[in-house]
């Protein structure tokens, strides 16, 4: 049986490692222009890992945007079976640096929806996917996000996405309706045939 001075050092142990394992994961405090707001917060989300061939992405910037521990969940169809890859967030960096940055990736939201209920909400995200910012559409996403306000920022706890498919369409009442508060949406109605993803098949 352990003593009380025992118990008190593991306690400690238990709340440092924690704390450790926050700003490990943070790496750096958050600007508050990216997380004041949920629109803030979900275009950030997208611009940092939008950008050109051969740019390093904003990988510091996007480890503010998510609480520890936050997960994400890529379905997709292959062959006409479901694909489904979780990961945390860490994992979908180091899944999707290369080829964004040999490749180029510009993902914009083009409709979105909130649901907010208190301190949590739900965000329905409608986004394209380019390789340059005016080249054509290589495929169509819907994300949904759930993020939480913990009196001072929000945070994203847990992203799901699934591509648009034939047997996949996205509905047109989703289009064209951005965040309230958030950048303009790029297009009300794009209506662009797919293309292979230049997304991994494992990201956002």
């Amino acid at each position: 049986m352990k003593s009380p001075a025992i118990r008190c050092l593991f306690s400690i142990l238990g709340v440092l490692l924690t704390a450790s394992t926050v700003v490990h994961a943070q790496g750096r405090a958050a600007a508050p222009a990216d997380v004041g707001t949920i629109a803030d917060i979900m275009r950030v989300s997208y611009e940092v890992i939008s950008g050109p061939a051969g740019v390093p992405r904003q990988w510091d910037r996007d480890r503010t945007l998510y609480m520890p521990g936050a997960t994400f969940v890529s379905t997709s169809k292959r062959d006409g079976k479901v694909q489904t890859t979780i990961m945390t967030t860490e994992e979908y960096r180091q899944k999707s640096d290369a080829r964004f940055v040999a490749e180029g990736l510009f993902e914009t939201e083009i409709g979105s929806r909130v649901e907010r209920f208190g301190n949590v909400a739900q965000v329905r995200s409608v986004s394209v996917a380019r390789r340059t910012p005016k080249g054509p559409i290589e495929a169509r996403y819907v994300n949904y996000a759930q993020l939480y306000w913990d009196g001072g920022r929000w945070w994203i706890a847990a992203m799901v996405w699934d591509e648009e498919r034939p047997d996949n369409p996205i509905p047109k009442a989703w289009l064209g309706q951005p965040v309230k508060g958030s950048h303009e949406s790029e297009a009300r109605h794009l209506r662009m045939p797919l293309t292979p993803s230049c997304r991994p098949p494992a990201s956002r």
